[in-house]
């Protein structure tokens, strides 16, 4: 993968303030996300500790017995832990696999919003182990800089496309999101892959953007363009890996693609290989009618869409059983 198809974008000089500077970047971030749909970002201010203790406190739980995880066992859209099988991402493209080789461990936005119906899909409480008790503090304060960050990258977006700053952010005042704990460990625990299978299978994702911090491995992230089919990514310690999904290619007008990405399974030279992504969904307001941006921006005018209607049925998709 070409690094001037998914570049390092630092958001120090975008936090700047110089007009130049700021338009710089948000032309590469344009270029990008038409391209690949997959930026990294450095300069994010997140620290690496808190990165390395939120992974830390995940494994502990990944690696209990299968007997104690299972009290906390949910589908697809729960909160709690995603077992073995229990998801398969390239359903979402109509492609028949075997599950993905992967447990996670799930939560997402829980603030109530006063309103029943909406609360009781969106907004439900999470669910913490209590075999692991740092796992909620950590992951905590982890999501709450996370969508800091998320909402700053949608005006680095919105700049982007020559919009105002809030074209997206006005839409963000009480959004859903949803946050994975993704657990990739080696065939010991999987067993060798099956023809076809994947940690995660060839998908896009669903909503606005995703925020993922990864480990590098050689059973990593894959990303897909026209151009060069699939490839790794691109890999910076420091930095997080940004990607559009189906949502925000839609509000564009397919101006920009949703990053078609996949991760790989355990590899046959490095079977025990473990790795562990921070996996952040940013979404929007419940409700939020997405409309595509008219042409110049937008090159497709789809079917206007209620957000969440939307999201639902993407995530049902996934579903194995």
């Amino acid at each position: 993968m070409t690094g001037a198809r998914i570049p390092v974008i630092d958001l120090g000089p975008w936090r700047s303030g110089d007009p130049a500077v700021r338009a710089r970047v948000a032309a590469e971030v344009d270029e990008a996300l038409r391209s690949a749909g997959f930026l990294l970002v450095t300069g994010h201010g997140i620290d690496p500790s808190l990165r390395s203790a939120v992974r830390d406190a995940a494994r502990a739980f990944f690696r209990l017995p299968a007997a104690v995880k299972r009290p906390y066992a949910v589908a697809v859209g729960g909160r709690g832990w995603l077992g073995p099988g229990a998801e398969a991402n390239a359903y979402a493209e109509g492609t028949e696999s075997p599950p993905d080789l992967k447990e996670s461990w799930s939560c997402a936005a829980e603030e109530p919003t006063g309103d029943a119906a909406v609360d009781a899909e969106w907004f439900r409480p999470n669910v913490w182990p209590a075999e692991v008790p740092d796992l909620e503090p950590l992951v905590t304060e982890y999501l709450a800089r996370t969508r800091a960050l998320a909402d700053e990258l949608l005006v680095l977006l919105a700049t982007a496309l020559r919009q105002p700053p809030d074209l997206f952010t006005r839409h963000t005042s009480h959004p859903t999101w949803g946050f994975n704990l993704n657990w990739y460990p080696g065939t010991e625990v999987v067993g060798a892959p099956l023809p076809g299978q994947f940690r995660i299978g060839p998908h896009t994702d669903f909503g606005t953007v995703t925020l993922l911090d990864r480990q590098r491995g050689k059973g990593g992230l894959q990303v897909h363009t026209d151009e060069d089919g699939w490839q790794d990514a691109p890999y910076d310690p420091e930095a997080l890996t940004v990607n559009i999904g189906d949502l925000m290619a839609r509000w564009t007008g397919d101006r920009w693609r949703s990053g078609r990405h996949r991760v790989l399974p355990p590899p046959a030279d490095a079977p025990t290989e473990e790795l562990i992504s921070l996996v952040y969904f940013y979404e929007c307001d419940p409700g939020t009618r997405v409309a595509s941006l008219p042409a110049p921006v937008g090159r497709v005018a789809h079917e206007p869409v209620d957000s969440h209607l939307y999201l639902r049925e993407k995530l049902r998709a996934i579903s194995v059983g």
